[in-house]
Parts: structure tokens; C-alpha cells; sequence
């Protein structure tokens, strides 16, 4: 089959040249648009996907998940079921949302079993990958955008001899991470292990983020650096902002 596709696309013979000509206008039919009905068909497509997404949401990716984790009432899955790799402790609290494109791994050859805990009300976007060395925590309120990355294991050695015979890494290459209440990490930020970012701070998309984070800054940068502090305007509570919509 492939001979005769490559003998259709390039051959000068007068059939190959046929056949081209006669597949192009082959190869752009389609159904015409008739806007009503058109209209109505993308409609019901849209219904009838959110319905089945929902329904296979409730019904087989959450409970299929929750069987893995402690807690999480009222877990909130999209786009299917994280990836669970290794043996993690996986506790989540109450109101999170959680991106189904993501992977959960854990360190394998030390002695304690790693833990992830996730308190309430946090988002853990798409393309997040978290590898949990000994712990990774992430406090109330904690958004985490797409593609972040939580590195609290590296999976291969610095000796390029083992690394090439393929031993794990070294328990000093292992580092906990501890997100803050109200910590937000821009899009494709990367969090190294042994790394504590503070309360209500912001980190730059794309940054990466190799030692500690003091609260209440914007930082940003390859390695990040604190650009500036939030000031009290940024840092404001309303009293509606307290209300516990959770309960």
C-alpha cells in the first residue's frame, strides 16, 4: 500500500498524474452548511458531550480515583483520571479541582511512603506533573496553572556510571515542597525539592523556582527571584471573601 501512495504522489506517468488530479476534488467533499440545521446538530453535539462527560465524570473516573486517595469530598475531575505511578499517600481535601492530564509519582526506594497532601479548595491545572520525593504539600486556596512541575525527586543519579547502569537517585538529591495558603504558580513553572514557597505568593509562568520563597511577593525568573512585594491593596480580605462556601 505505501509503494503504491508513494507511486500515486510522485511517478510522471500519465495514470499517476490521472489519479491526482481526480483524487483532489475526491479529497475536499463535504457536507455543506445549512445553517439551521447545521446550527442545531453542533448544538446537540455540545449537549449531548457535556451530559456524557459528566455522566462518565460521576459515575467511573471519580469514584475510580477516590478508591486511591483519603478524602477528597467534593472532588472535581475534568478530562478524565490523573496518572498514579508508584506507591503514594494521597490525602485531598474538601472543594478541589483537578485536571484528569496530569501525573502523580513517587520515589520508590526509601524507606518512608511518599505523601501528597492537598488541602481545600485547590486547582492542580492540566500537564501537572507532581513526583513526590518524601512529601509534597500544597495548603488551602493553592491554584496551580497548566504544566506546572513539582520536582521532589530527580529518578536518576548525578554519576553518569550509575545513572547508565540504572540506579535510583540519592536521598540527598530528595526534597520535600511545601506550597503556602493562596499560593498561585503561573503556567510551565517548575518547583524544585527542598523549595517552601510562602503565603499568597505569586510565581511567574515559565519560572523555576530552586530555593526558597518568602510570602506575600510576585517572583519570577530561570532561577526566580522576588520582583516585588504585593502591597495591602493586593493583599486585602473582604468580608465576603471569608464566607465558607465549602461547608
Amino acid at each position: 500500500m505505501q509503494n503504491v501512495k508513494y507511486w500515486i504522489k510522485n511517478s510522471p506517468t500519465p495514470i499517476a498524474k490521472l489519479v491526482r488530479q481526480s483524487y483532489q476534488p475526491v479529497k475536499q467533499l463535504e457536507l455543506p452548511v445549512i445553517p439551521i440545521a447545521t446550527k442545531l446538530i453542533y448544538q446537540l453535539h455540545k449537549v449531548s458531550h457535556i451530559l456524557f462527560t459528566s455522566l462518565f465524570r460521576r459515575m467511573y473516573w471519580t469514584p475510580l480515583f477516590k478508591s486511591q486517595i483519603k478524602g477528597g469530598k467534593g472532588l472535581y475531575l475534568y478530562s478524565g483520571m490523573p496518572q498514579l505511578l508508584g506507591n503514594v499517600s494521597i490525602t485531598v481535601g474538601k472543594g478541589c479541582r483537578w485536571s484528569g492530564i496530569s501525573t502523580v509519582s513517587g520515589r520508590c526506594n526509601n524507606q518512608d511512603r511518599p505523601c501528597l497532601t492537598i488541602g481545600e479548595n485547590v486547582d492542580i491545572g492540566w500537564q501537572t506533573s507532581i513526583a513526590v520525593g518524601t512529601s509534597v504539600t500544597l495548603d488551602n486556596n493553592v491554584r496551580m496553572a497548566g504544566r506546572a512541575f513539582l520536582a521532589g525527586y530527580p529518578g536518576h543519579p548525578i554519576n553518569p556510571y550509575d545513572r547508565a547502569k540504572g540506579l535510583p537517585d540519592e536521598d540527598h538529591q530528595v526534597g520535600a515542597i511545601h506550597l503556602k495558603e493562596n499560593v498561585w504558580l503561573g503556567t510551565g513553572v517548575s518547583i524544585i525539592g527542598g523549595v517552601t514557597v510562602g503565603e499568597n505568593s505569586i510565581i511567574g509562568a515559565g519560572s523555576v523556582v530552586t530555593h526558597n520563597i518568602p510570602a506575600n511577593v510576585v517572583a519570577a525568573g530561570v532561577p526566580a527571584k522576588v520582583i516585588r512585594k504585593l502591597n495591602p491593596n493586593e493583599l486585602r480580605i473582604h468580608s465576603e471573601d471569608n464566607i465558607d462556601t465549602l461547608a
